[in-house]
C-alpha cells in the first residue's frame, strides 16, 4: 500500500537516512522516495499508517499529515 506523509523537521541527508532506517526497521521491504524540499514521505509498504506514523514520529521528526 502506497501511502504519503508530510513530515516536519526534515532538513537535510542525515535527516532523511533517520526516517528511512526507521522505515526499514518496520518493513525491510519498503520502498521509501523522501522529497525534503516539499517535507513529504511515501512510503510502499503493507505496514498501517499509524506503525508507519509512529516509526517516524519515533525518530523525532513530526507528522502533520
Amino acid at each position: 500500500m502506497n501511502q504519503i506523509f508530510t513530515v516536519e523537521g526534515m532538513t537535510c541527508g542525515h535527516c532523511e537516512k533517520a526516517v528511512t532506517k526507521a522505515l526499514l526497521a518496520l518493513d525491510a521491504q519498503a520502498k521509501i522516495v523522501i522529497d525534503r524540499t516539499h517535507h513529504l514521505v511515501q512510503v510502499d509498504s503493507e505496514q498501517s499508517r499509524q506503525a508507519l506514523a509512529k516509526a517516524i514520529s519515533d525518530e523525532g521528526y513530526r507528522v502533520t499529515a
